[in-house]
C-alpha cells in the first residue's frame, strides 16, 4: 500500500509527461517467462567445466599443493593454484577505496598463494569436461596446511597479543598490526558540548556479519581467445570494475579483456568483487576453451563478500530544551582478510541527519579471519545508525519529548554542516520526518497483539549521500519513430526504465517507445556499475543529454528540410514546428521516418560525470509483537518514508524502498554469519541462515516525500540504499518499548531477546 505525500515545498513545479508514471517494465515479459539470460545460462560451443578448492581453516600457511592426482584423473584439462597469478612486482599497487594498496591483496583474494585467511579462502581450481568431474578432481588436490590460530571480530584483532594477517600492512599510527586505516572527522569543541549537556547516553553496540542473500550465486564464462582477448560473460554489477580489475590482476591492457554482462538476479552491493573470474580466465588460457564456475551456495556464503560485522561505541549529549549539543562515535569495522570495509561511508553518515555543533566521529578499518568484506546497500551506514538512533530515542525519552518531534528539532536542513566536512545543499530531512508524523500509522494506537504477547512502537531516521560517477548513453532514431537507447550500467531494480523513461520525456515519446539495452564494455563508453544510488539518477542524466544531442539534430534536420533557419524552429512534446509558420510542422515519428534520405542516421549521445548529487533521508514507524515466553518478535505494522527528489517510476522506488525494509527486519532479527572459535562458519545454507519469508513479514505501506534534487534535470535523487539503514534502529526501539530492554547487539534473535527479559526479571 503507498500512501501519497505532497510536502510543503516542492521544488518540481513543472508538469511531465512520462517521468512519474507507471509504464510496464521493458524487460519484465523475459524475466517472467524464463527467456532472460542470466549469468549461468550462457553456454558456448567446447565449454569446459570448473570447480574451486577452497580452504576448511580460517587462518593458516600453505606448506604445499600437490595437483598430480587431479591431473592425471580422467575428464580433466587443467588445473591452475596461486602459482599461476602473475607474481607482485616491487611497489606494485591499486587504490581499492584505502589509497594505495598491494597488489598482491586483490590476487591472493582470487586465488591465496603463501596463505589463507579464512575458510572458503580459494587455493586452486579445476577445469573438466563435465562438473561432476570436476568436483571430484578438487578432491584429488592434497594441500598441506599450518595451521594458525584466527581472530574474528574487530575488537579481538586490534589487541596487541592478536595473530597478525599481514606482516606487510603496517601503519604510521599502529606500525604491523591489524588496523589498516585510522580516520578522525571533527568538528567544534566535544568536551565543552558535553560539559553544556544536561543528559549524555553512552552505549556499545555489535553487529554481526550478515550476507547481501541474492538469490542468483555468483558465475562466470570465461574465454581466452586465440587472438589474445579475453571475453568475460558473468552476472554483475559493474562490468567495467570487473574489466579494470582483471586487468590489473593480469597485469594486461583494459583493452584486451571485453565484459559482457548478463541478466543480475539480485546484487545489492556483493557482485561488484573479482572472485573466481580469475580462475576461470587462467583456465581459460591453459586450455584455449571457454571455462565456466558457478558458485554452488555454500561458495557464496563462505567465498564472497558479506558486509561488515561491526563494534560501535556512541555518546550522545542533550540540553533540557531537546537540543543535541555534543555527539561522538568510535566505529571499528571488520574488513576481513584484506583492507577496505564500509567504515569510511559509515563515519560519512555517521550523525548526519541531524544540526549538532560539537561531533567526533573515529573509524579503524580492521582484518580478521573473515572473507574480505563487501558492499551491502548503504554501506557502513546500518551499522553505525542501528547504535546512533537507538541513543535518539533514549535521549528523546530521558528528556519527555516525542521521539519524532525530538528528531525533528534536530533535524540538518539546507547549509547543516556534517562532521566529515560537507555543507548540506537543498534536502529532505524535514519533509520525510513531517510526513512520517502526520502519517496515520503514528496518529493511530498501536497495534494489537495477535497472539498475546507485549506490543511496542519505534521510529527511526537515516541518511544516504548516492553517488553520481560516470555513465554513458547513445541513443539512435529508428525510421517508426522509435529510440534505440545503448547504456552500460546492469539493470537491478527497474532502470531500464527510469533511464528510457527520462529519455522518452525529452524527445516527447511513449516510454514504450524506448528500446533499452545493456551493452558489453566493448560497445558503450565507461560507465560506473550499477550501485551508491547512482544510476537513475547518472546513467538517467546521460540518457536526457543524448536525447537533448537527439532533439538538437532533429531540429537542425526539419529546417534543412524546410530550408530555414533552426533558430527559427522547435520542438515540443514529440512536434518539431517552426516558430513563425504554422504550416511547418511534423511528429517526430513523421521526420524519422525521413532521416535516412535527408542527410543520413540521427544518433545522440551522452557522457556525465555529475556533480549535483543529493542526498536522500528516510524515516520508518514499526510495531512489534515480542512473546515473553519464546523471545519470537512479529512485525505487526511497518510504515517507510523515504525522499526520492522526485520518483520517476513511483513503483520502482516504492520496490525498492520495500525491499530495503525486508532486509532490514532480517538483518534485525534473524541474519548472521554463525561462526565457531576456529573460524568455521557453520550456517553456510539458506536452511540456517534465516532470511525473512512472505510468511514474517507484514504489508509495508510506502510513502514517497518529493524534496526535488536541483542537482538534477528532473530533481532525481537516489533510492535503492537509504531505506535499509533505520529498520535495524526501528525495531530495536520497538522492542525495548515493547518490554523495556534495550538491546546492543544485531541480530535480536529470540535467545537474545529472552535473555534480555529474563535478566531484566532478575
Amino acid at each position: 500500500m503507498t500512501t501519497a505525500y505532497e510536502p510543503n515545498k516542492v521544488l518540481v513545479n513543472e508538469e511531465f509527461k512520462v517521468v512519474g508514471t507507471r509504464p510496464i517494465r521493458p524487460d519484465g515479459a523475459d524475466k517472467v517467462t524464463g527467456r532472460a539470460q542470466y549469468g549461468a545460462d550462457y553456454n558456448a560451443a567446447d565449454l569446459l567445466y570448473a570447480k574451486v578448492l577452497r580452504s576448511p581453516y580460517a587462518h593458516a600457511k600453505i606448506r604445499s599443493i600437490d595437483t598430480s592426482k587431479a591431473e592425471s584423473l580422467a575428464g580433466v584439462l587443467a588445473v591452475v593454484t596461486g602459482a599461476d597469478t602473475i607474481p607482485p612486482k616491487d611497489g606494485e599497487s591499486a587504490d581499492f577505496g584505502l589509497g594505495p594498496q598491494p597488489m598482491k591483496y586483490l590476487r591472493d583474494n582470487a586465488i591465496a598463494t603463501d596463505k589463507v585467511l579464512y575458510q572458503g579462502h580459494a587455493v586452486a581450481a579445476v577445469a573438466a569436461q563435465d562438473v561432476h568431474t570436476a568436483e571430484e578432481a578438487i578432491k584429488l588436490i592434497d594441500v598441506q596446511y599450518d595451521v594458525l590460530d584466527p581472530v574474528l571480530t574487530a575488537p579481538e584483532a586490534m589487541k596487541k597479543t592478536a595473530p597478525i594477517l599481514h606482516s606487510d600492512l603496517t601503519t604510521d599510527e599502529f606500525g604491523n598490526s591489524n588496523v589498516a586505516d585510522h580516520f578522525q572527522h571533527k568538528m567544534g569543541d566535544l568536551d565543552k558540548g558535553f560539559a553544556d549537556a544536561d543528559v549524555v547516553i553512552e552505549r556499545e553496540f555489535n553487529t554481526a556479519t550478515v550476507h547481501q542473500g541474492y538469490i542468483e550465486p555468483c558465475n562466470v564464462t570465461a574465454l581466452w581467445n586465440d587472438d589474445g582477448r579475453i571475453h568475460v560473460w558473468l552476472s554483475t554489477q559493474g562490468p567495467f570494475q570487473y574489466r579494470d580489475a582483471l586487468a590489473l590482476a593480469l597485469d594486461i591492457p583494459q583493452s584486451r579483456i571485453k565484459v559482457t554482462p548478463m541478466e543480475i538476479g539480485g546484487g545489492f552491493g556483493g557482485k561488484f568483487p573479482l572472485y573466481h573470474e580469475l580462475a576461470a580466465v587462467l583456465l581459460s588460457r591453459k586450455t584455449r576453451r571457454p571455462v565456466k564456475i558457478v558458485m554452488s551456495r555454500r561458495e557464496v556464503f563462505e567465498g564472497t563478500g558479506p558486509t561488515s560485522g561491526s563494534n560501535i561505541k556512541v555518546k550522545m549529549g542533550a540540553k533540557k530544551d531537546g537540543t543535541i549539543v555534543a555527539a561522538k562515535a568510535e566505529l571499528r569495522f571488520e574488513a576481513g582478510a584484506y583492507p577496505g570495509s564500509p567504515v569510511g561511508a559509515a563515519g560519512m553518515t555517521s550523525f548526519t541527519c541531524y544540526d549538532i555543533p560539537n561531533v567526533v566521529v573515529d573509524g579503524y578499518d580492521v582484518v580478521v579471519n573473515k572473507p574480505k568484506a563487501g558492499a551491502y546497500r548503504a554501506p557502513g551506514a546500518p551499522n553505525a545508525a542501528f547504535g546512533i538512533e537507538q541513543v535518539v530515542d533514549e535521549l528523546s525519552k530521558k528528556l519527555g519529548i516525542d521521539p519524532v518531534e525530538f528528531r525533528l528539532q534536530n533535524c540538518a536542513k539546507e547549509g547543516t554542516r556534517r562532521a566529515d566536512g560537507p555543507v548540506h545543499p537543498k534536502v529532505g530531512g524535514i519533509e520525510t520526518l513531517e510526513a512520517l508524523k502526520d502519517h496515520h500509522h503514528y496518529q493511530s494506537p498501536l497495534t494489537p497483539a495477535k497472539n498475546g504477547g507485549k506490543v511496542g512502537r519505534g521510529v527511526a531516521f537515516g541518511f544516504w549521500f548516492n553517488a553520481g560517477l560516470q555513465s554513458t548513453v547513445t541513443i539512435s532514431v529508428n525510421a517508426d519513430g522509435t529510440v534505440n537507447l545503448v547504456e552500460g550500467s546492469p539493470d537491478i531494480g527497474g532502470s531500464r526504465a527510469s533511464i528510457s523513461m527520462q529519455a522518452a520525456e525529452v524527445l516527447g515519446i511513449s516510454a514504450d517507445e524506448v528500446k533499452p539495452l545493456v551493452a558489453d564494455t566493448d560497445s558503450i563508453g565507461f560507465s560506473f556499475g550499477t550501485g551508491g544510488s547512482r544510476t537513475t539518477f547518472a546513467t538517467g542524466w546521460a540518457a536526457y543529454e543524448a536525447a537533448n544531442d537527439v532533439k538538437a539534430q532533429l531540429i537542425d534536420r526539419a529546417a534543412n528540410i524546410w530550408g530555414v533557419d533552426p533558430e527559427s524552429v522547435e520542438m515540443q512534446d514529440g512536434i518539431v514546428r517552426s516558430k513563425t509558420d504554422t504550416e511547418l510542422s511534423m511528429t517526430f515519428k513523421d521526420l524519422s521516418a525521413q532521416l535516412n534520405d535527408t542527410g543520413g542516421p540521427i544518433i545522440g549521445r551522452g557522457s556525465v560525470n555529475p556533480a549535483g548529487v543529493g542526498g536522500a533521508f528516510a524515516a520508518n514507524i514499526i510495531d512489534i509483537e515480542v512473546d515473553p515466553e519464546t523471545g519470537k518478535v512479529d512485525i505487526l505494522r511497518f510504515t517507510m518514508v523515504q525522499d526520492a527528489g522526485k520518483a520517476i517510476h513511483p513503483s520502482y522506488v516504492e520496490g525498492q524502498m520495500q525491499g530495503a525494509s525486508v532486509q532490514g527486519i532480517g538483518w534485525a532479527l534473524n541474519e548472521e554469519y554463525y561462526y565457531s572459535k576456529d573460524g568455521t562458519m557453520d550456517n553456510s545454507s539458506f536452511l540456517d541462515y534465516r532470511m525473512p519469508t512472505s510468511l514474517d513479514l507484514p504489508m509495508i505501506d510506502t510513502v514517497i516525500v518529493e524534496v526535488a534534487n536541483p542537482g538534477h534535470p528532473y530533481g532525481a535523487r537516489g533510492v535503492g540504499e537509504v531505506s535499509l539503514i533505520p529498520p535495524q534502529a526501528g525495531i530495536g526501539n520497538a522492542i525495548e518499548n515493547a518490554v523495556g530492554v534495550r538491546f546492543e547487539s544485531l541480530p535480536m534473535k529470540p535467545s537474545v531477546i529472552l535473555d534480555g527479559i529474563n535478566n531484566q526479571n532478575n
